[in-house]
């Protein structure tokens, strides 16, 4: 959720501090601080402040903290509200500085003894517990190392946790369990965060902790135990994305600029995995092809907009594939007394790698009796793609708007190309011919974009409504669902999405000429059905926005707003038809001047229940 960042270094860290913290503010945030040991007067500096890492670096710009030490913090408000107060990082006694992602559920337990112990707390926070143990630790005689690896024994629930000690300023210690973390290897000089886009100033070579990890950082060394205690080596890796990936360009938002991308992104995940018509299986990794062989059945797990391309992909797999897939919420998943059949394969999708729920899911399944797993994962390094046992990467490159955009149809191509995989398998004889529909996609999404400036004269009509429903049938039901959630999201305006067939069960109850109806009418065989379903809507007043190809015999007039797309192969449908939707809630978003790449609330990588 919230952004980490430390640095120790034989220079001034505090910009490079404050640089990473601004690269993690796509993440969302109410408030940021950072801590700087200053050699010169052996002080532990530290300065907080709520809302924008802008109002940081104005407090620093008239209090600076100058040092080659500290750690940094954007927090996203879990335990105690959104005050200056709450901020990280959390210090004790002068002396203890950490900064936490994640969540200690048995804090309260806790902090009922450090107050015991006469230990003041100064925020209503679950990470200042964290704090006070590590400083009673270290008065009592153990060692920094020590002192954290007691402390974390008696913490449940997820952490991510860099910490630095006042009298010990030659190093910084980072350990993690359920939230991201990764070392930046420098030349005498190494940084942690959250997220490497944070550290790309500096350094392009990373470490990712695994679960369990404690690391030992100073300036010409890492040293790093398992969770077992045990000296471990974790490959130093070399970031795959440019360094200009996480810069808007010319483009007023990061949402645009990602919007516009996805055209490029489809051939990035295309490239090289298709060899004359047909899908490479050896790119979901060694042994892939013996364990599709044993595959007769998929469950799919994923939580928000990769949910919905996972329902996407459950009509593919089982019109293509003939075998039955099931797509479940992750968090409701793994709360749940579930049935595994024999042979099903275990399928997680997540933009980062790093999703609580998701990720919980995934460690449970492997008791669970699932034949294997497979992760769509835009993250090479993160923790879903390393605890899985197949893996496809969707090449997207790093998404920093929070409403994920290229992600989605980055994964809908990689779930296409899954479900080829298990088809070939299962009779289907069409592989080559949806392979060549698959390569017209660039082209054909590069025609959905060109519908720009005719969207953004639509989306005048949505500024002063409160709410909207979205409709659509088949493979485009869930993309509709997929367009409310983008407009509920940045544009803060109510929206839902029905299957177009559900009008008449419940929806039809809320139209009139103040309820906008978005209706996503490819040329399927539902279209008939789905023409049927409008007529009831302009029959009780209702205005009506029609995202149809040229195919649908639909007439524009007072009563609807008709934008045509190209004509799509019908099962390319879902990733062409989601674009306008993006399209359609960005400038919405715009007019009505809400913060489109950070919304209030949301934060990009859910990595806490």
């Amino acid at each position: 959720m919230c952004g980490i960042v430390g640095a120790i270094a034989g220079r001034n860290v505090s910009a490079i501090l404050l640089e990473g913290l601004k690269r993690l503010e796509y993440r969302g945030y109410d408030s940021a601080g950072m801590a700087v040991y200053n050699a010169e007067d052996q002080q532990l500096g530290h300065l907080k402040r709520l809302g924008k890492v802008a109002e940081l670096d104005g407090a620093l710009q008239e209090q600076a903290l100058p040092g080659s030490l500290g750690i940094a913090h954007t927090r996203w408000a879990t335990h105690g509200k959104p005050e200056q107060r709450n901020a990280h990082p959390h210090i004790s006694a002068d002396r203890i500085a950490i900064v936490h992602n994640g969540i200690i559920e048995n804090y309260a337990r806790l902090k009922e003894q450090l107050i015991a112990e006469g230990y003041e707390f100064l925020s209503d926070t679950d990470t200042e517990v964290v704090t006070h143990m590590i400083h009673r630790e270290v008065v009592g005689g153990s060692s920094l190392e020590q002192a954290l690896k007691n402390t974390v024994k008696q913490l449940d629930g997820a952490y991510a946790l860099a910490v630095i000690d006042q009298q010990q300023p030659d190093r910084m210690l980072a350990t993690r369990m359920g939230s991201p973390l990764v070392i930046g290897v420098g030349v005498e000089e190494n940084f942690i965060a959250s997220d490497p886009l944070a550290l790309l100033q500096v350094t392009d070579r990373f470490i990712y902790l695994e679960e369990g990890d404690m690391a030992l950082i100073s300036q010409g060394q890492i040293a790093i135990e398992d969770a077992s205690g045990n000296l471990a080596v974790r490959e130093v890796k070399q970031f795959e994305h440019g360094h200009d990936a996480a810069d808007k360009g010319e483009y007023r938002h990061y949402m645009m600029k990602e919007i516009c991308e996805q055209p490029q992104v489809i051939r990035n995940v295309l490239e090289g995995r298709i060899h004359q018509g047909r899908v490479l299986e050896q790119i979901f990794g060694a042994g892939a092809d013996e364990l599709f062989d044993q595959v007769s059945c998929i469950q799919i797990v994923a939580c928000g907009t990769s949910y919905n391309a996972g329902v996407v992909a459950r009509y593919w797999i089982e019109k293509l594939a003939g075998i039955p897939c099931m797509v479940e919420v992750a968090s409701e998943f793994r709360y749940r007394k579930t049935v595994c059949l024999p042979g099903t394969l275990f399928v997680t999708i997540s933009q980062s790698g790093e999703t609580a729920d998701t990720l919980a899911a995934l460690r449970e399944a492997k008791d669970a009796g699932y034949l294997a797993s497979l992760a769509i994962c835009n993250v090479p390094g993160s923790s879903l793609v390393r605890e899985s046992d197949l893996s496809l990467m969707t090449n997207a490159g790093p998404e920093i708007g929070v409403a994920s955009t290229k992600a989605f149809t980055s994964q809908l191509v990689a779930l296409m190309l899954t479900t080829l995989i298990l088809a070939r398998r299962h009779g289907f004889e069409g592989e080559e011919e949806i392979v060549a529909q698959l390569q017209q996609l660039p082209e054909l999404s590069e025609q959905a974009l060109a519908l720009d400036e005719q969207i953004q004269q639509m989306s005048e009509s949505f500024v002063d409504k409160h709410h909207t429903l979205f409709l659509g049938r088949g493979t485009i039901y869930p993309v509709a669902v997929e367009g409310a959630l983008k407009l509920k999201e940045i544009s803060y305006i109510h929206a839902e999405a029905y299957p177009a067939g559900e009008l008449k069960h419940g929806p039809l109850a809320l139209v009139d000429e103040n309820m906008p109806v978005v209706a996503v009418a490819p040329n399927n065989d539902l279209l008939e059905k789905l023409q049927a379903n409008l007529e009831e809507v302009r029959a009780r007043g209702g205005k009506l926005f029609l995202f149809a190809d040229s195919r649908a015999e639909v007439k524009p007039g007072d009563d609807l707003q008709l934008i045509t797309l190209p004509d799509v192969p019908t099962v390319m449908a879902p990733i062409i038809y989601s674009i306008p939707l993006q399209l359609l809630s960005y400038y919405v978003a715009v007019l009505k001047g809400t913060d489109v790449d950070q919304p209030r609330n949301l934060a990009k990588s859910v990595t806490v229940e």
